[in-house]
């Protein structure tokens, strides 16, 4: 992903604009993209460091050759950018380095303490000696010193896109880097696919971004609606801040993904962090390589359910379900139980804010029919009782640390029961 010094975009009063890739811009971030690619295909089992070298070094042999659309060195700079991002090193184990650096390193201590005029430290005779007992060159004692530095990782691999891709996906590459800087963000999306809403309300769960979704009236008869998306993120840290400004550039692929998508989005831009808009609107593009997983604590929990060995299977693709006039609400999970097909939701809200726990409260209240079952971490200090015997459709579970399976169980049978929990 680009970061925020990597985007070229102008000011216009307060709005934030993106500089356009027209098709000779396209053409050289293509070129660029290509040329940079090959480097790093032939710097495969090189370090890091001379990677990385090799791939500045052909940047600017690239700029100063004067291709077409050359002179914009924020341009090459992120185009190095994102081949770099598709370069794949090894992640050696950093104990042996460590362990080795300090034995090495307390034996040439001892061994200047002990030197004389008549017998100096003698550095190559020790690495030798340190060779000797590990059955290997000094030369590979040396190598091995720093192994867990990242400048000394291996390229295992280029990964990278195609250069074409690149280029056809660059406005959308500044666009993320855009959304590093964001305060708040909103999204109108639609879609004829219902996969692709949950593809969508999915991937915002796992980036920990909790959508405020409402419908919007279709553009036209004969269209379908679509839905507008307010981001929020743990413990509602947009106020005046950037905290999560990853996960909403992380999130974009996900909306783009939609027939017809606009995003709008307040950024606090440059040095002196000063409040701007920005909006980018488009059709759909296929930017997800693979459909997100469930988060590690959902799926564990999802793992230590299935194990109980119940009358109930997990469905990981549950409906969003829709109270009109009321508001939606986008499950994590349902229930469903063999014996008559009962089906109760699932909602973890973890460690969101309190005020997105009471949200629903207000959406239960209001009549939402589901029975759902929400998971509260006790660190939001909301009770149970917040939806009581008056609400037998839907319950709340606090939990400490880990969601327990059997507790859940206990509780789902209940709501499925319709008594009181």
């Amino acid at each position: 992903m680009l970061t925020a010094d990597l985007v070229s975009v102008r000011r216009r009063g307060d709005e934030l604009r993106l500089v356009p890739v027209d098709d000779r811009r396209r053409a050289h971030i293509e070129a660029l993209a290509a040329a940079l690619a090959r480097v790093a295909r032939e710097h495969v089992g090189k370090t890091r460091e001379e990677v990385d070298a090799a791939l500045d070094g052909a940047a600017r042999d690239l700029e100063v050759g004067g291709s077409a659309g050359g002179g914009d060195q924020r341009l090459t700079n992120a185009v190095v950018k994102l081949v770099r991002d598709g370069c794949r090193f090894d992640e050696t184990d950093p104990e042996p380095a460590q362990a080795l650096r300090r034995d090495v390193f307390q034996r040439a201590a001892s061994a200047r303490r002990a030197a004389t005029a008549i017998a100096p430290f003698d550095r190559d005779a020790l690495l030798t000696a340190v060779a000797d007992e590990h059955s290997v060159s000094a030369a590979d004692i040396e190598a091995a010193l720093y192994a867990d530095r990242p400048a000394r990782q291996r390229l295992l691999a280029f990964d990278g896109r195609p250069a074409a891709a690149v280029a056809a996906g660059f406005t959308l590459s500044q666009a993320q880097a855009v959304l590093l800087r964001a305060t708040k963000v909103t999204a109108v999306v639609r879609a004829a696919d219902a996969g692709t809403y949950r593809q969508l309300f999915r991937t915002l769960k796992f980036l920990r971004l909790l959508p405020v979704v409402t419908p919007v009236p279709t553009p036209k008869p004969g269209r379908g609606g679509g839905f507008r998306i307010e981001l929020d993120g743990p413990f509602s840290l947009f106020q005046g801040g950037t905290r999560y400004g990853l996960q909403l550039g992380l999130a974009l692929p996900a909306i783009v993904a939609c027939d017809t998508w606009s995003v709008e989005a307040d950024v606090a831009w440059g040095a002196d962090r000063r409040a701007l808009k920005f909006h980018l609107e488009g059709k759909a593009a296929a930017l997800l390589d693979t459909p997100p997983s469930l988060p590690d604590d959902l799926a564990a929990f999802v793992a230590a359910f299935d194990a109980l060995a119940s009358d109930w299977r997990v469905d990981t693709e549950p409906a969003v379900l829709d109270l009109p006039g009321a508001g939606l609400c986008v499950p994590d999970l349902a229930f469903v139980r063999a014996a008559d097909g009962a089906r109760v939701y699932f909602e973890l809200l973890g460690f969101w804010s309190r005020e997105a726990v009471w949200r629903r409260v207000d959406l239960v209240r209001a009549g939402l029919p589901q029975r759902i079952l929400f998971a509260v971490s006790k660190s939001l200090r909301v009770g149970e009782a917040a939806l009581d015997d008056t609400t037998p459709t839907a319950a709340l579970y606090v939990f400490t640390r880990v969601i327990n399976a059997k507790q859940v169980l206990a509780r789902i049978e209940q709501l499925a029961a319709g008594a009181p929990t």
